[in-house]
């Protein structure tokens, strides 16, 4: 080999360990919070009634239907970036369906309904199925996070529904860490939303929207 060779091999591996040094692990994340009720101060008129929810797969708009984080910068208006080193633990959809069945759950003190559940043709059957859509969502590092959802609850009993919406800004900082914190803000802003709407439903009151909020 010669002297040549030998520094082009050297030049070669040398890159090949500093690019493989480079690759960071991927970070994972979650929307889910563990299990703690915390009852909201509206009281359900029988408690002793068994209530369930279904809260139906979230949609979403195609570009943050994948694990990946998707992020803007300050100043970049139409450029996105996906995170493949930062990702949530599954699709963003899913990620939002399960923290908005355990939130509502937590919040009404209902029980989450799979398909087929054993209360669902009872005589005192009380279901709700709970629709929510992310409209418009944009995530800037250092910045805000800025979400629209709208959802439409209807009691399983009788068809009747009621349908709000809401456009969230929080601000946030500390990078990717501090995105995932807004999110995390802004779903539990909505959880109180609906679960609010969902009590008002099951006691016969007009649901009452809040539009906006700071």
């Amino acid at each position: 080999m010669t002297s040549l060779s030998r520094a082009v091999l050297g030049m070669t591996l040398a890159l090949l360990l500093n690019g493989c040094a480079s690759v960071q692990e991927p970070r994972f994340y979650t929307l889910s919070v563990p299990s703690t009720p915390q009852r909201m101060k509206e009281a359900l008129p029988d408690a002793s009634t068994p209530f369930y929810i279904e809260v139906l797969p979230v949609t979403v708009p195609e570009r943050l239907a994948r694990p990946q984080l998707v992020v803007r910068s300050g100043g970049e208006e139409s450029q996105l970036f996906i995170l493949e080193e930062s990702r949530w633990s599954s699709h963003f959809n899913d990620e939002l369906r399960d923290a908005f069945a355990t939130g509502i759950a937590n919040q009404t003190g209902a029980i989450r309904e799979t398909r087929g559940a054993s209360g669902i043709h009872a005589p005192d059957y009380r279901g709700y199925r709970v629709a929510i859509e992310l409209g418009q969502f944009d995530a800037v590092v250092g910045e805000r996070v800025q979400a629209r959802f709208s959802w439409v609850i209807t009691r399983s009993a009788d068809g009747r529904s009621a349908a709000c919406y809401a456009a969230i800004s929080e601000s946030v900082n500390g990078g990717i860490d501090g995105v995932v914190q807004g999110v995390r803000r802004v779903v539990s802003r909505v959880v109180e939303d609906i679960s609010k709407n969902l009590i008002e439903l099951d006691t016969s009151h007009a649901a009452t929207c809040k539009l906006y909020r700071d």
